[in-house]
C-alpha cells in the first residue's frame, strides 16, 4: 500500500447566495488547486464548512465529484458527529468508488483514548475497505490524540488506519510507524516536518498556498535549495492572525464575489481586517491577482 504523500489542501465549500452548495463550483476550486500544484484535496474538512453542511448537499456532490478529472486525489472528510451517519455518508463514498477518508472524533463530549479506539473500530469494522486518516485537532473537538492511541489503532487496523493530519502539533515530531503517513496542518510545519520524516502537509491555507508550498516539497525532495520557504511561511502567518476559513473567502472573493457566502455563524471578514490581511500579503507580493497569474 502506497502512502499519502506530498500538498494536500482542506478545500472550501462554494455557496450560493442563498447558502445552498454551489457543487459544480466546489469541485472546480478543488480541481484548479490541484491543477496548481496540490497532489490532492481534502473535501468536507473543517474548512469545508462540513459540519455545517447538510448530509444531502455532501452525497450530492460526491454523485458529481465521481466524474471529477481529479478522482484518484480526493481525501473525504465526513463532518459529522453520529457514528450512524459518518458511517452511512462512508458507504455512499465507497459506492462512488471513494475509499480515502478524514475522519475526526465526534466534538462536544468528553472522552478518552478507549472510546476514541472504540468509534473507529466501529468506524473500521462497517467500512473495512476504506483508508483513514485520523484528524488530530484537540481545538475543534476537544480531544488530543496520544503517540499511544495512534500506535494502538494502527496495530489494531494496519490496512485501514494509514495517516495522521496532525493540527494539535503535539504528535508530528515523534510519532514515528512504518508506512504511516503524518502530515502537519500548517505550512510553517512543512519542511521541518519532511526533516523529521513526515508525508507532507494538509492545510487550510493550501487553498491559495498551493504553488510555494509544492516547490518547497518537490525541492526537499530533490535535494535543491529552499527559496520560497520564508515566503511560505510568512504567508502563512498572515492567514493566522484570522479565522482561515474566514480569511480565505474574503481572499477568493476578489476573484468572485460568490465567495463572501458563508454558513452562519461564519462569516467574512470585515472591513478593517479584510484591509489588514491585504496590506499585510501585498508586503509579501502575494496577491489573488498574481495568484490568477501565476
Amino acid at each position: 500500500m502506497s502512502k499519502f504523500e506530498g500538498i494536500y489542501a482542506a478545500t472550501v465549500s462554494v455557496l450560493n447566495n442563498d447558502l445552498s452548495l454551489n457543487i459544480d463550483k466546489t469541485i472546480n476550486h478543488a480541481e484548479t488547486i490541484i491543477d496548481n500544484g496540490c497532489h490532492g484535496a481534502a473535501i468536507f474538512g473543517s474548512t469545508g464548512q462540513a459540519q455545517l453542511l447538510s448530509i444531502s448537499e455532501k452525497i450530492n456532490l460526491l454523485n458529481k465529484l465521481s466524474l471529477s478529472k481529479h478522482k484518484e486525489k480526493y481525501l473525504i472528510g465526513t463532518g459529522l458527529n453520529s457514528l450512524g451517519e459518518t458511517i452511512n455518508l462512508m458507504r455512499v463514498a465507497n459506492s462512488l468508488s471513494f475509499n480515502s477518508f478524514l475522519i475526526m472524533p465526534p466534538a462536544y463530549y468528553k472522552y478518552d483514548d478507549r472510546d476514541v479506539k472504540n468509534f473507529y473500530s466501529k468506524i473500521v469494522e462497517a467500512s473495512p475497505q476504506s483508508k483513514i486518516i485520523l484528524y488530530n485537532f484537540e481545538k475543534l473537538s476537544g480531544y488530543k490524540f496520544s503517540l499511544k492511541c495512534v500506535e494502538d489503532l494502527v496495530k489494531s487496523f494496519p490496512d485501514q488506519i494509514v495517516g495522521v493530519k496532525d493540527s494539535s502539533y503535539n504528535l508530528y515530531e515523534n510519532l514515528k510507524l512504518e508506512n504511516f503517513s503524518v502530515m502537519p496542518g500548517s505550512e510553517t510545519k512543512l519542511l521541518s516536518g519532511l526533516k523529521l520524516g513526515c508525508s507532507g502537509i494538509i492545510t487550510a491555507t493550501c487553498n491559495v498556498t498551493s504553488q510555494l508550498a509544492r516547490k518547497v516539497y518537490d525541492d526537499f525532495k530533490n535535494g535543491k535549495d529552499q527559496t520560497v520557504n520564508q515566503k511560505l511561511c510568512d504567508v502563512r502567518q498572515v492567514f493566522d492572525r484570522y479565522n482561515l476559513i474566514s480569511a480565505i473567502h474574503t481572499f477568493f472573493k476578489n476573484k468572485d464575489d460568490i465567495y463572501k457566502n458563508l454558513l452562519p455563524p461564519l462569516r467574512t471578514l470585515d472591513k478593517t481586517e479584510e484591509k489588514d490581511l491585504i496590506n499585510g500579503l501585498d508586503k509579501l507580493n502575494f496577491s489573488i491577482k498574481s495568484l490568477m497569474a501565476a
